[in-house]
């Protein structure tokens, strides 16, 4: 057996705690999850947590980080496979809006959410992945709306903010509604947001 060095040994532990956090706050919810819980899903005692990440609200903020690294790679290779309007559209609508996992996972960012109002130091945290995110999607979307000859209708930094807000709130509905069509509907605001392009003025009768 190939013996790992200390650092192999600390990111794969760090790997191994941020895969549990995922599980135990979509298993618990963020407000119910515990750090014993989740260092016991890992395999480790909860004083691994803490020496990673500081605690809950820290592997959570990891746990987004990372998340929002993915979906960043996810999409801008999405849209560089777009040639057209429907096909950038299609990029834009997660793999499953109204998945059961999703609702889930939204319903622990808004206990986030709740829990951090009060605690200015992680809000601004989260709030800061959250903002870095938006504005590499935002340069992500400009770049291939401008290949693709799109005019977006709002400013995209707007749409951004606008699409990611109306998937959460679909996917938190899950948890309480029956399924809507998500993908319907965030398709519908979508091409709002990405009208099809002006057709070329017709030439008057008679020129050349």
């Amino acid at each position: 057996m190939v013996r790992l060095t200390r650092a192999q040994q600390q990111r794969r532990t760090h790997e191994h705690l941020l895969d549990a956090g995922r599980q135990v706050f979509l298993r618990r919810g963020f407000l119910a999850a515990t750090v014993e819980e989740i260092a016991a899903d890992a395999g480790y005692t909860r004083g691994a947590v803490y020496k990673h990440f500081g605690g809950k609200e820290g592997l959570w903020l990891a746990i987004i980080e990372a998340d929002a690294d993915t979906h960043l790679r996810q999409l801008r290779n999405a849209l560089a496979e777009a040639n057209d309007r429907d096909a950038l559209i299609a990029a834009l609508i997660p793999a499953g809006p109204t998945d059961e996992a999703a609702a889930k996972w939204s319903a622990a960012a808004a206990e986030v959410l709740a829990a951090t109002a009060r605690q200015p130091d992680t809000a601004a945290l989260v709030a800061a992945v959250q903002r870095g995110h938006d504005e590499q999607v935002a340069a992500l979307l400009a770049e291939h709306a401008r290949r693709l000859r799109l005019e977006p209708a709002v400013p995209l930094h707007q749409a951004v903010v606008m699409i990611g807000a109306l998937g959460i709130g679909l996917a938190l509905r899950q948890t309480i509604a029956p399924p809507a069509d998500s993908v319907a509907i965030l398709t519908h605001v979508l091409r709002t947001v990405f009208p099809l392009p002006a057709p070329p003025p017709e030439h008057a009768l008679g020129d050349h």
